[in-house]
């Protein structure tokens, strides 16, 4: 009974079977191939793309090692942000603090015309002064304008060291008080050092930052697409 039960199929049924069996994948696997091709290509291009512009820019102007301390400040260069840190001590039982962003605006500037060309422009540095007396919770907070010769208070807070409360007053406009009190908050600065040849400074020392910062994303996009 066993042995006529275990027999070859034929006919109709055999063929039937045979149909139902997978077939080679040829097409896809030669779709995923050219896909995979295609894309090692554009990796390889985007590697050839950058290695040559971090070469570009290592030959061409070559940043230089950031300095640690300018002027009595001592700075926090922050590798990877937009901004850096100064910090120093003033008098017996003051401390300055200072955070500064990488350029954020730009004006156009004028020469010998109406009109001023494109790259006729002066770049723009958000300087943040906060001003801190011995055990007091109090901060004196001037927001000021870093031009590439010159500083420019923008505004005058007094707030507390754990941040802004909601909705606080801030005070007036700064070029709506007294021309007096101004020139007096200019020469509080420049006592403190910050002044217009600390512009001077930040300015080439953020030329430097954007320089540095660009090379370093670009080997960190390198890196990641050379990861397999």
């Amino acid at each position: 009974m066993a042995r006529r039960l275990v027999r070859p199929l034929g006919g109709i049924a055999k063929r039937v079977l045979l149909q139902q069996q997978p077939q080679p994948v040829i097409f896809n696997l030669t779709r995923n191939y050219i896909s995979e091709m295609r894309k090692e290509a554009f990796e390889e291009n985007i590697l050839r793309l950058l290695r040559y512009e971090i070469r570009y820019e290592l030959e061409r102007t070559p940043p230089s090692q950031p300095i640690a301390e300018f002027d009595s400040f001592i700075i926090d260069e922050r590798p990877g942000e937009q901004w850096i840190k100064l910090n120093k001590k003033f008098g017996e039982n003051e401390e300055i603090k200072v955070e500064v962003t990488m350029f954020d605006a730009s004006v156009p500037v004028k020469k010998g015309g109406d009109i001023a060309a494109a790259d006729d422009v002066q770049l723009h540095i958000t300087m943040i002064v906060n001003v801190l007396k011995g055990e007091s919770n109090d901060v004196l907070e001037i927001v000021c304008s870093a031009w590439p010769n010159s500083v420019e208070i923008r505004k005058v807070y007094m707030r507390g060291q754990k941040g802004i409360v909601d909705e606080p007053y801030v005070g007036p406009a700064f070029k709506e008080l007294d021309d007096g009190l101004q020139n007096s908050l200019y020469d509080f600065l420049e006592t403190r050092g910050i002044n217009d040849g600390l512009c001077v400074f930040l300015h080439q020392y953020m030329k430097n930052k954007d320089k540095l910062e660009f090379i370093r994303w670009m080997e960190k996009a390198k890196l990641f697409i050379e990861r397999k």
